[in-house]
């Protein structure tokens, strides 16, 4: 197995679910261990972060990350799954909103709203994935949540129309599409999805898995996006050869000993990138233990 340690920013295809292409890097790169945070459906593309190596550690600083997404909104239909691939429950026979009252409505779901999740989704209820019970005809009742919408931008692309949405995590694409539908009186599902940026990766620097099939090891050395940067808004603090073998054996390290020197002013749980002689291997977490202020591994990496 190859040493491939670091995230690499996939652009997955249409028609594959995110398993199938976490299973492709790992082929690819001989790997042992990989693993994704976010899951897109087979219907939708774009930005799927895999986490190869020992960055398969860092899946739960992945998960909270805010999103984008580029997608295709169909007026006149509704179906179970809220998407174009459903079963049509309800079509409109009336003429259907202009451009323009879609862009209206779109932008009253602007803040922080309340969103239903679909049926068909991952969510669990009592064990089993909401989906699983749809797909076998039982609806539940699900409890609204809350999300943000950062931004919506309505786009009529010769007549097709789109939506460039900035949200929180958790949100529901196709729920918000529907959601849009009813408040225009016609219904309304997703017809396309692609997301376009999960935190700082974007799909304008990602990677196919036909493109990463073709690199030669080099380059796909040179794309590994190294996991340290998932941590680049915390503190760093470097160890000396003493400190981070105390550090490496699971020891507290006072924080006025590291350098620290407003150790008193360093809330407990604070975070830190912990650096040795070869480079960023732990998370630090500030912790205070009678009174004083020390530094203890959160998470290897």
């Amino acid at each position: 197995m190859n040493a491939y340690n670091g995230i690499i920013n996939i652009n997955k295809s249409q028609n594959i679910t995110s398993q199938a292409a976490v299973t492709s890097v790992k082929k690819i790169l001989g790997v042992g261990k990989a693993g994704h945070s976010g899951t897109l459906d087979p219907l939708a593309t774009g930005v799927l972060p895999v986490m190869v190596g020992s960055a398969v550690k860092a899946s739960e600083w992945l998960t909270g990350h805010d999103k984008r997404y580029l997608a295709g909104i169909e007026l006149g239909i509704e179906t179970d799954s809220e998407d174009i691939t459903g079963t049509v429950t309800a079509r409109y026979d009336g003429p259907l909103p202009s451009f323009e009252e879609l862009k209206q409505a779109a932008s009253a779901f602007v803040g922080k709203i309340k969103q239903v999740p679909p049926m068909y989704s991952a969510i669990k209820k009592d064990g089993q994935k909401l989906v699983d019970l749809a797909r076998r005809g039982i609806v539940l009742e699900r409890e609204a949540r809350e999300i943000e919408i950062y931004s919506i931008e309505a786009i009529n692309d010769n007549g097709r129309y789109f939506l460039d949405v900035a949200c929180s995590k958790g949100t529901y694409i196709r729920t918000l599409c529907a959601d849009i539908g009813r408040k225009l009186g016609c219904g309304a599902v997703m017809r396309s999805l692609c997301r376009t940026a999960v935190g700082g990766f974007h799909i304008g620097n990602s990677v196919t898995l036909d493109e990463l099939e073709k690199m030669p090891p080099e380059e796909i050395s040179r794309i590994l996006i190294p996991v340290e940067t998932l941590f680049s808004d915390l503190k760093a603090i470097r160890l000396s050869a003493f400190f981070e073998r105390l550090f490496r054996n699971g020891a507290p390290i006072a924080a006025h000993k590291l350098g620290l020197s407003e150790a008193a002013g360093i809330k407990e749980h604070t975070l830190f990138r912990i650096y040795g002689k070869d480079g960023f291997f732990a998370l630090g977490e500030s912790l205070i233990f009678d009174g004083v202020t020390v530094i203890k591994v959160k998470k290897f990496f």
